[in-house]
């Protein structure tokens, strides 16, 4: 007997290697199977194109030399991947610093007395290698002594020059990102006003560059009293607002640019208040409201925090929150998420700059965009902390390769999608649904990205609708380097069991999908994130 059954199991094995040779996915018996109902017909929301953004944190200006870092080519390689899409300059710092010109100083970006294209001016002022590489070592210093005074809750402040701002406008011009600057808020009269002296020397440099930016004024106002002792109600937070919106109205450059804020904290019980005073003072003055999400505190965060489904839904309790203050005062106003990741304090180490990141940051934009907020900007591209994109070093961490995954493959048009099925597995398989990008020349009109997270470790079967079960489906599935939960840790992502790296500083991987056998269910690996391109769906919605 114990011949036959090994006999058997050798049988199996065989068929099953030979499946697997031929190109068939084999179902496992442990596989979990669920169905998902997807509406093509029509489109639920949309979604600014410029959906997915990133901030620089203004901590990398106080000391005036990291600004250079910005001229990195690698750096420039890597955000102009991610356009279209807005560059906030702010945080914490930025209610710490003020503008000190120099008067005598080399315009990083002066073009106009040039006769370079404007390409060849871009790569004419790229960092050079060893200096690039003295300030990233520097930079490493930096960011502990930035990250000490983050846990203390005492900041320094710092002064910038004309320079600091070339550097800014030229990396975000040469990107193509569209600049939006924090000013400082903490400027205040004696009778508890907003001081706009400085920020007016600063305007009127700007104008004077013909940089064309965006502005807010201040950040998170709902924790100034903790951090500089100075407390601001909504209600004169609102009147400063107006009172910025009336100087870059008499600008000829800034009488038509964004004024976003008041890039409060999340809804808590005790500043609720804050939002509500400022709108009702201060909602005409701005084009969008901002305010900022994290899920967690980075210094108690584990891993099952990263993968507990509750934690991931408790940010559609704030979203919901926000907009009921923001439609009860000033209805149809936009709403961005200005300032936003995993965990706050600086992020979570081993975590949020690791693959268990992208469940919260994927999940986010998904239910993000359901919900209806227009803009989400990623806290950050470089700055200190461990929830940025690129490391030490500027090379992008997985986060980076799950955002330009999304910006590939993802329209600004939001279609309905909903797990139907396995009542257990629901809330752990979450899938949202979008046109694919219409700017792909890849795809035809009527192709629909479904995207996908699987918080379980086994792998799990999608069943779709028949209507469009039968379409070719690209499938970019990214996964930790090796199987299992404690390499969720890995500062590494494999693309369809590859894993991404740059060919050089100047040149990202040819990004491919994998072609699905039509018919067959999605099957998505454990602990993993997936993009599906149903490139014959023919939605009525994405024509």
């Amino acid at each position: 007997m114990k011949c036959l059954a090994a006999i058997s199991s050798l049988v199996a094995f065989v068929v099953f290697s030979a499946l697997c040779v031929a190109g068939y996915t084999v179902k496992s018996i442990d596989d979990e199977a669920v169905r998902v109902n997807l509406d093509l017909s029509h489109v639920s929301r949309v979604v600014n194109e410029r959906f997915l953004s990133v901030a620089i944190d203004a901590s990398l200006i106080a000391e005036e030399k990291f600004m250079n870092l910005l001229n990195s080519p690698k750096l420039r390689t890597l955000a102009k991947a991610l356009i279209p899409a807005f560059l906030r300059f702010g945080g914490t710092k930025q209610d710490f610093i003020k503008f000190k010109p120099q008067g005598k100083y080399l315009h990083a970006g002066d073009n106009r007395n040039s006769s370079l294209p404007y390409k060849d001016l871009c790569e004419k002022l790229e960092l050079p290698p060893l200096l690039e590489n003295k300030l990233k070592q520097e930079w490493v210093l930096q960011s502990k002594i930035l990250l000490q005074e983050e846990a203390r809750g005492k900041f320094q402040k710092a002064k910038f020059s004309e320079y600091a701002i070339d550097l800014l406008y030229t990396f975000a011009n040469c990107s193509g990102l569209d600049l939006i600057f924090g000013l400082n808020a903490l400027l205040r009269t004696s009778e508890n006003s907003w001081d706009s002296t400085n920020a007016e020397l600063l305007l009127k440099y700007c104008a004077s560059r013909q940089y064309a930016m965006s502005w807010e004024l201040g950040n998170e106002p709902n924790s100034y009293e903790k951090k500089a002792g100075i407390r601001v109600d909504g209600y004169q937070l609102g009147k400063d607002f107006v009172h910025l919106q009336q100087i870059l109205q008499e600008s000829s450059l800034y009488n038509s640019t964004g004024l976003y804020g008041p890039d409060v904290g999340q809804p808590r019980n005790h500043r609720k208040d804050l939002l509500t005073g400022f709108l009702e003072a201060g909602a005409e003055a701005i084009t969008a409201c901002t305010w900022h999400h994290y899920y967690v505190n980075g210094r108690g965060a584990s891993l099952e925090d990263f993968l507990d489904p509750v934690v991931l839904d408790s940010l559609a309790t704030k979203i919901n929150e926000v907009f009921k203050t923001v439609e009860s005062v000033s209805p149809g106003k936009k709403v961005w998420l200005g300032e936003t990741s995993s965990a706050y304090g600086g992020g979570a180490v081993g975590l949020s700059d690791t693959f268990a990141a992208g469940f919260m940051w994927l999940d986010k934009l998904g239910l993000g965009a359901k919900l209806g907020l227009d803009v989400i900007i990623r806290q950050v591209l470089i700055g200190s902390g461990t929830y940025h994109l690129v490391d030490d070093n500027l090379d992008p961490l997985p986060d980076y390769w799950l955002s330009l995954l999304y910006k590939k493959l993802v329209g600004p048009e939001v279609l309905k999608a909903e797990v139907l099925t396995n009542v257990r597995t629901k809330k752990q398989i979450r899938v949202y649904l979008h046109c694919t990008n219409r700017k792909s020349t890849h795809y035809k009109q009527g192709a629909v990205t479904l995207f996908a997270l699987n918080l379980n470790k086994g792998q799990v079967a999608i069943n779709l609708p028949t209507q469009i079960g039968n379409s070719t489906i690209e499938a970019f599935v990214l996964q930790a380097p090796e199987p299992g939960k404690q390499n969720l840790h890995s500062r590494s992502v494999k693309l369809n069991g590859e894993v991404l790296k740059m060919a050089d500083d100047h040149t990202l991987p040819n990004i491919k999908g994998s072609v699905l056998p039509p018919g067959e269910p999605i099957r998505l690996p454990g602990f993993s994130l997936g993009f599906y391109v149903m490139t014959e769906a023919q939605a009525t919605a994405c024509r």
